[in-house]
C-alpha cells in the first residue's frame, strides 16, 4: 500500500469511479472494503490519516454494548453483538476475546446483573465468546486481584472483544487496497462537483504536495464522523447540523493497576455510562466519559471535569490508588451522536444506531453507529448508493471476508500479532539490517523495523502518522513517544528521502501534539506518585 501509487491512479484516472468515500475512519473504510470487494471501482480519501480523528481514541472493545441492554434496546445489542461474531472470525490477528469482571459491592446485584449477563450471552447465539457465570468475593478477587476489597461481596464475569482499533483501521484500508480500492491519507476533500444539480465529484488537495485535481464518481460517500456536517455544508449551505458531539476520554496507566488478564465494567456511573479499566498492550485503559460539546476540535483535549471523574472512579474500584504521576497518556475522542430532536445536550440520551440520509444532489451520508458495527454500515451504505447511482446490484461479501493478515497461526513476538501474516516482512527487515532489530525505547514495545515497515508499507507519511497509529506509543506513554521522536524522524526521513529541516519540523511539530497527551507537567518526575502513601479510600463502594 503506497501512497505515490494510489496518486498516481487518481490523477491517470479518465472516467468516473463507481463509488468516492470522503472519510478515512471505521466506516468510511469500511465502505471501501464492502464496495471493491463487491467489485465496484473505489476511491478514498482522508483529510488527515486513516483513524485520525474518533477511531483510534476509542476505548479498544468489540462488543455488544451492555448498556443498551440494560435500556431495553434488544435491537441494537443483537445486531452489535453478531458484528462482534464476525469481527472475531474474519480478523482472529486483531480481534480477541477478553474476560469483564463486574465487581458487587451489594448482595444483590450478584444475581441482578448475573441474569442480564445471561440474555446477553443468549443474544449472541452461535457467535457468541464464552458463557458468563457469577462469581463469589475469593473469585472476583482472583481475576481481578487490585480490586477494591472493602464491601466486596462478588461479581459476574462476561466476555466481550478487544482489539486495536488503529490497527484495525489500517488493516481495513490495506483490505481495500487488497480488492482494488484507490485509497489516499492526507488528502483533503474542499469542493464538491456538481452537474445539473447533482454531486457528481470532488475538488481535493493533497496536503504533503499541495496539488489540486478533481475526482468524479458516481456515488459520492460521506463518511466523516463527527465532520459530516461540515461536507453536508459544501454540498448545500442550508443544510441543518445532522449530529451532536459527545466527548470521551481515557487514561492509561501501568500494568501494576490491573495485574490480571480480565478487564474492570462498572455497569453505572454517576454520569449514567459504563466505565472501563482493561488490559491492553501491557498497560491499563481506564474511561471513558460523556461531555456534551459545543464545537469541534481535531485534536481534542480532556477536560478537567473530565479527568477528575476518571480517576475519581478509578480510585473507588481499585485498591491502590492511581495519582496524577502514574498516568502515562490521557487521549480525547469525540463521538457522532445522532440528533433525534431537540438541542443535543443530553448525548447519553442520543442514538448509537448509524443513520444514512441521501440529500437532493444525492451525496449520501452516514453517520452514528461504532466501531463494531462499522461493516453492517458499510453494507447498508453501499446498498443506498447502488440504488442511488444506478449501479448494479451485487451481494455484500463481507459477512465472511477475511481482513488482511488473516492468520490462525500462533505468533510468539506480542508487538507483530497484529501484523498476523505481515509479521514474517517486519521479522525480514529486522534481520536484513542489524540496526533495525532493537527496540525503540525501552518502555516501548516496538522495534526500528516497524517503522521502516509502516513507512514503505502502510502509507504512513508523517511522525505523528507512526507514532500515534501504526504504533500506538503515544497512548502508551506520551513521555516516551516524545523521547523517540528524532530517532523515528531519522528512519522515516531515509525512507521518504526528506531532509534535516523536515525532520527537525516533524519533531517539533508531533511534540506539541504529545504534550497535549500527558497528564502532568513534563517537568514534574513521572512516578513520584508511585511510593507515595497510599491516599485514606473515602468512598470506595459505589452501590447505584
Amino acid at each position: 500500500m503506497q501512497r505515490a501509487a494510489a496518486l498516481d491512479r487518481i490523477r491517470a484516472s479518465d472516467t468516473p469511479f463507481d463509488l468516492l468515500v470522503i472519510g478515512g475512519g471505521a466506516t468510511g473504510l469500511g465502505v471501501a472494503v464492502d464496495a471493491a470487494s463487491r467489485g465496484h471501482s473505489v476511491a478514498l480519501l482522508e483529510r488527515d490519516d486513516f483513524a485520525k480523528g474518533t477511531s483510534s481514541r476509542s476505548t479498544k472493545l468489540v462488543h455488544g454494548g451492555v448498556r443498551y441492554l440494560r435500556q431495553g434496546n434488544i435491537s441494537l445489542v443483537l445486531e452489535a453483538l453478531r458484528e462482534r461474531g464476525r469481527l472475531a472470525r474474519n480478523a482472529p490477528h486483531l480481534v480477541h476475546d477478553l474476560a469483564f469482571v463486574i465487581p458487587s459491592y451489594n448482595r444483590w446485584d450478584v444475581p441482578f446483573y448475573g441474569i442480564g449477563m445471561k440474555v446477553y450471552d443468549q443474544l449472541a447465539g452461535r457467535l457468541g465468546l464464552a458463557p458468563s457465570r457469577m462469581l463469589d468475593r475469593e473469585e472476583t478477587i482472583a481475576r481481578i486481584p487490585n480490586v477494591e476489597t472493602q464491601g466486596l461481596v462478588g461479581g459476574v464475569v462476561y466476555h466481550d472483544g478487544q482489539f486495536d482499533d488503529a490497527r484495525f483501521a489500517v488493516a481495513l484500508a490495506r483490505t481495500a487496497v487488497d480488492h482494488g480500492a484507490t485509497v489516499l491519507n492526507h488528502c483533503p476533500v474542499v469542493g464538491l462537483l456538481h452537474e445539473n444539480g447533482q454531486a457528481i465529484g470532488v475538488h481535493a488537495r493533497d496536503a504533503l504536495i499541495g496539488e489540486t485535481f478533481e475526482i468524479r464518481a458516481r456515488a459520492v460517500i460521506n463518511a466523516t464522523g463527527v465532520f459530516v456536517d461540515s461536507i453536508r455544508q459544501l454540498d448545500d449551505p442550508s443544510a441543518r447540523g445532522l449530529v451532536a458531539v459527545s466527548q470521551g476520554i481515557h487514561l492509561v496507566l501501568p500494568k501494576r493497576f490491573l495485574p490480571g488478564d480480565a478487564a474492570i465494567m462498572v455497569p453505572k456511573t454517576s454520569d449514567g455510562r459504563v466505565l472501563f479499566a482493561v488490559p491492553w498492550h501491557d498497560r491499563v485503559v481506564v474511561g471513558t466519559t460523556d461531555t456534551p460539546l459545543d464545537s469541534i476540535a481535531e485534536e481534542p483535549r480532556a477536560l478537567e471535569e473530565e479527568r477528575a471523574f476518571v480517576m475519581e472512579h478509578a480510585r473507588k474500584y481499585l485498591a491502590e490508588d492511581p495519582h496524577e504521576a502514574d498516568v502515562l497518556s490521557i487521549f480525547a475522542g469525540l463521538r457522532p451522536l445522532v440528533k433525534s430532536g431537540g438541542d443535543g445536550s443530553d448525548t447519553a440520551a442520543l442514538s448509537r444506531d448509524h443513520t444514512i440520509v441521501v440529500s437532493e444532489s444525492g451525496l449520501i451520508t452516514i453517520t452514528g453507529g461504532k466501531w463494531t458495527t462499522y461493516r453492517k454500515m458499510a453494507e447498508d451504505v453501499v446498498d443506498h448508493a447502488e440504488t442511488v447511482a444506478g449501479l448494479d446490484e451485487k451481494r455484500c461479501r463481507t459477512e465472511e471476508l477475511p481482513i488482511h493478515g488473516f492468520t490462525l497461526d500462533t505468533i510468539a513476538e506480542p508487538n507483530l500479532r497484529l501484523y498476523g501474516t505481515d509479521a514474517d516482512g517486519v521479522r525480514s527487515l529486522a534481520t536484513s539490517r542489524s540496526d533495525l532489530a532493537g527496540l525503540l525505547h525501552p518502555e516501548l514495545p516496538y522495534t526500528r523495523a516497524e517503522i521502516v515497515w509502516a513507512t514503505r508499507h502502510e502509507m504512513a507519511c508523517t511522525l505523528e502518522d507512526v507514532l500515534a497509529r501504526r504504533t500506538r506509543a503515544l497512548l502508551l506513554d506520551a513521555h516516551a513517544s516524545i523521547d523517540s521522536a528524532p530517532a523515528v524522524a531519522a528512519l522515516m526521513a531515509a525512507e521518504l528521502g526528506r531532509d534535516e529541516a523536515w525532520r527537525v519540523t516533524q519533531v517539533e511539530g508531533f511534540t506539541r501534539i504529545a504534550r497535549g497527551y500527558v497528564y502532568t507537567d513534563p517537568a514534574s518526575t513521572r512516578h513520584a506518585g508511585a511510593d507515595a502513601q497510599k491516599s485514606s479510600p473515602s468512598c470506595r463502594r459505589n452501590n447505584e
